[in-house]
């Protein structure tokens, strides 16, 4: 038996999800709010917040300062560790 909730979000975050639904493919706005649910319930994290901003911020220097070439040199450099 599935129970209904009814969630009140501001205006702005139902836009943020409406932009992330429409760009990720998702049927209705109900689908992706489920999914979220269900991964932060029975998914593990891999990563945690603080390295993914630490993997955000040496993509951005690597990008901004051509670090490793092409996609391919850089999976050779990284196959090489």
């Amino acid at each position: 038996m599935n129970t209904q909730i009814n969630l009140r979000l501001p205006e702005k975050m139902i836009h943020s999800a409406n932009t992330y639904v429409e760009k990720h493919g998702y049927g209705t706005i109900q689908e992706f709010i489920k999914e979220t649910v269900r991964e932060k319930l029975f998914e593990e994290a891999t990563i945690t917040k603080k390295e993914l901003e630490l993997v955000k911020k040496l993509l951005e220097v690597s990008n901004k300062n051509n670090l490793y070439g092409t996609e391919e040199q850089l999976f050779a450099k990284l196959r090489k560790k």
